[in-house]
């Protein structure tokens, strides 16, 4: 029974993420509800660091309650594991979003963007800094914005 329970509670986490998987339907969002967006290069199941900013940085409350009033958040994920390949449409939207945004490959990678998708911050590897200095940057940002 614990078992299908904890199954259930990572389905259910792993569907209310937050982020996105369709730039142009997050684009959308982002002009109509006049956010920026945070834009993340990962390979999930094989980069280190990007699991790292995933575990110490994207999953923390501060950054989740911070995320949902103030960004729209899009995940371009390059996993190498057969068992955690994405669809052919989904990589082939990631790849177009590398094209554009990431043409070096660097992992992690991210970016925040403006509504009309101006890169207006990128941060390239593990940010060597704490949650709140990380949210400090982007509140800075968008406080610059306003």
């Amino acid at each position: 029974m614990r078992f299908f329970s904890a199954l259930f509670l990572g389905f259910f986490f792993m569907i209310n993420t937050g982020w996105e998987n369709d730039f142009e339907q997050a684009q959308q969002k982002a002009l109509a509800e006049n956010k920026f967006i945070l834009l993340n290069f990962s390979g999930s199941d094989w980069c280190i660091p990007c699991i790292r900013i995933k575990k110490e940085i994207f999953e923390t409350e501060s950054f989740k309650s911070f995320a949902d009033n103030n960004l729209v958040l899009v995940n371009a994920d390059f996993p190498r594991l057969k068992k955690n390949q994405l669809s052919k449409d989904q990589q082939q939207k990631n790849n177009k979003l590398a094209d554009r945004y990431n043409s070096q490959g660097s992992f992690p990678l991210t970016l925040l963007l403006s509504a009309d998708g101006k890169i207006v911050k990128q941060w390239e590897g593990f940010p060597e800094i704490s949650t709140e200095q990380f949210l400090v940057q982007i509140k800075n940002i968008l406080d610059a914005g306003k």
